[in-house]
């Protein structure tokens, strides 16, 4: 009886079962610890005391923290500056897609920041950006200029570790356009050709059309990851000089382990993820309309 049920339900059983363990997972770790987030940034909490109700007093004292504005504006910088990922990313694979000889090692060199931890991206950039030894500081000098500290420097900081995060972030751009380049319509192309299309007219009337749903995923991508920026500002700066160079996500980190500070660093947490959620709609928005466009 038991292999005749599952003989006349296993188009919907099997599949669900393979889902089963990922739907599982994504409903305790994202979906429950999200709604915890939530509820604990109602509480004054050291993380191993008693909870303490305080209502709506984090989020009163997180609006007249002058660090959390401090923070807010960084975020926009890093967002800013992560948004020069997708075209740069789209140049580049255009450039290593070529059939010239040694353009493979040409793209493993490009490729190579992806597969580096950012941890490790953050050590290579505070050696570069070092005054004294770095390379930075060797370029200068053969110039005749003093290197400036820009890990130091209140107003250049935020700039220098947004530059190095977007190095592996142009890499991950890159790569997602090469596979939509790998995905062109040979007959558009080819009609196209006939046609007497070359360059630029190429490009803009052939090829960027077919790759308008790889852009927007490059796109929405990159500005989920500007706005969840943290392991750059945590290895490079510690969100030093005087906090010049905090994030949100970072400022929650910090709220809550070393200050012990649970339910302000939640009220952050939940700050930054309505953030997030805003650019969440708009990609899952962008993307039911293309799906329904095709």
């Amino acid at each position: 009886m038991t292999v005749g049920l599952w003989r006349r339900q296993r188009s919907w059983l099997a599949p669900a079962l393979f889902l089963a363990p990922g739907l599982v997972l994504f409903l305790v770790v994202i979906i429950a610890s999200s709604v915890e987030t939530f509820w604990i940034s109602f509480y004054d909490w050291d993380g191993f005391g008693p909870m303490t109700w305080i209502g709506l007093a984090n989020y009163t004292e997180l609006l007249d923290d002058p660090q959390f504005y401090i923070s807010l504006k960084n975020n926009v910088i890093w967002l800013l500056m992560f948004l020069l990922a997708p075209p740069a990313g789209l140049a580049i694979a255009l450039l290593v897609n070529q059939k010239i000889a040694g353009m493979r090692l040409v793209k493993s060199l490009f490729f190579m920041p992806l597969v580096l931890a950012a941890v490790t991206v953050g050590v290579i950039f505070g050696w570069f950006y070092d005054p004294t030894y770095g390379l930075l500081a060797i370029i200068y000098n053969a110039f005749g200029a003093q290197a400036p500290a820009l890990l130091s420097d209140e107003y250049l900081v935020t700039f220098a570790v947004a530059a190095a995060a977007l190095w592996p972030q142009i890499a991950f751009c890159m790569v997602l356009f090469l596979a939509g380049l790998n995905n062109l319509d040979e007959e558009q192309i080819g009609a196209g050709r006939v046609d007497g299309a070359r360059g630029w007219r190429m490009l803009r009337h052939i090829v960027l059309p077919q790759l308008t749903q790889v852009g927007f995923i490059a796109v929405a991508i990159t500005i989920v990851g500007a706005l969840r920026s943290f392991d750059a500002v945590s290895v490079m700066t510690a969100g030093g000089p005087f906090g010049s160079s905090t994030v949100l996500a970072y400022q929650m980190y910090e709220q809550s382990i070393f200050s012990f500070r649970f339910g302000y660093g939640a009220a952050i947490a939940t700050i930054l993820f309505l953030i997030m959620s805003v650019f969440i709609a708009w990609y899952l928005r962008g993307l039911i309309k293309a799906e329904k466009g095709n």
